[in-house]
């Protein structure tokens, strides 16, 4: 596959989604919100503006426009760096929303991820006073949250099964086994990507690609051992890196059955997981090394269902128009990947033409419009 095709899709998504510390805070240059709005930010390549840096506790929502020359990311961090909200892979000239639901008052951060790299250029933000939750105060979005809770605990103990397999057969150096073991774990945890990355650095100890690491971060993860794999045969310290990815993989799975979650987290965890094709299965990136995209790619797909699914009688109940062309787009992608199954999993990603591609592309931007109103409905 063609490197500039790969460009050209990639930048063909990026409408779908989505460093040295610079100043980021109030504007002086007409950059305003009213109180109560939302609140805008102009994200450039070495500075993040919001129009102001404190609002009242409950639903807050950040009208992101990225002015710089990079993709970038915004953020809103509670203490410890636990994320609250997210937006991802937000293009040159694009501005995409973050709704998040912030019920208690305190101190806050809020970054730019210019690169999507590093922590980011952050500021000091401010949450006033306490609010009711909405799960709290909606028994729809309640069972919602507590139907998707189900939903992880269904991947996670699947997740850690599969992974300590996978560990087994690379220390074992039953190479094959672990090929054939890769992708399936893999499955488990692409499904409940959004909420791994609420846990700090688990989530990159985990999943950092080679071609994404920063200075001095150590190549760990399934990634490292899918190069061992697939391109330089194991190495001395691959038994280490195993046992570390399974030990972290264990740290996860006991955080995420525990975790409590929003209903905005469920919508905007659903246009992750999307993001997370558009910007790495799609263009081969994800795997590189393995070819095995696809996997993750339907696993994404699923997990973007799940929590839809979760939310879907109160999305069904206030805009039933969107509820049906969400299922609509859903069932399109799909009936899309249906096509490339081979046995229990696959095609390569190497086997796609580039027509097969494209076709995955538009299914997913069809898809991801709509899932991004989702958010919005669920928090009105």
């Amino acid at each position: 596959m063609s490197s500039t095709f790969l460009r050209a899709a990639a930048t063909s998504l990026a409408v779908l989604t989505p460093l040295a510390l610079a100043a980021c805070g109030d504007t002086g240059n007409g950059n305003q919100a009213a109180p109560g709005g939302a609140i805008t930010v102009e994200a450039k390549d070495d500075a993040c503006t919001l129009a102001r840096t404190s609002a009242d506790a409950g639903t807050l929502t950040f009208e992101v426009t990225n002015k710089g020359n990079r993709v970038t990311e915004f953020y809103l961090y509670a203490q410890g760096d636990r994320i609250m909200g997210e937006v991802e892979n937000i293009a040159p000239g694009v501005t995409r929303k973050l709704i998040t639901e912030v019920a208690e008052g305190g101190k806050y951060q809020a970054a730019c991820k210019p690169g999507m790299q590093g922590n980011g250029i952050r500021t000091d933000f401010t949450v006033n006073g306490n609010a009711q939750k909405q799960v709290d105060a909606n028994a729809k979005l309640a069972e919602a949250t507590k139907s998707y809770q189900r939903y992880v605990n269904s991947q996670v103990d699947p997740l850690l099964a599969k992974t300590t397999e996978f560990v087994n057969a690379v220390k074992a150096g039953k190479v094959e086994d672990a090929k054939s073991l890769f992708p399936v774990a893999r499955t488990y945890w692409e499904r409940i990507e959004p909420v791994a990355e609420s846990f700090g650095d688990l989530d990159p100890k985990i999943d950092a690609r080679e071609a994404d690491l920063e200075e001095g971060q150590q190549f760990t993860g399934f990634h490292r051992l899918e190069k061992d794999l697939w391109v330089t045969g194991l190495q001395a310290d691959a038994p280490a890196i195993a046992d570390a990815l399974l030990a972290d993989v264990n740290e996860i799975v006991t955080k995420a059955k525990t975790v409590e979650l929003t209903p905005a987290q469920l919508a905007n965890g659903a246009k992750e997981l999307l993001d997370e094709v558009a910007t790495g299965k799609i263009t081969g990136e994800e795997d590189t090394f393995s070819h095995t995209d696809l996997w993750d790619f339907a696993a994404n797909v699923d997990g973007s269902k799940a929590a839809v699914a979760a939310l879907r009688p109160v999305v069904q109940e206030r805009d039933a128009t969107l509820a049906s062309t969400v299922d609509e787009k859903f069932k399109a992608v799909e009936d899309l990947l249906g096509k490339h199954r081979k046995g229990d999993g696959f095609k390569l990603y190497t086997d796609l033409t580039q027509d097969e591609i494209k076709a995955l592309a538009e299914s997913i931007d069809a898809l991801g419009e709509p899932i991004s109103k989702v958010a919005e409905v669920v928090t009105k």
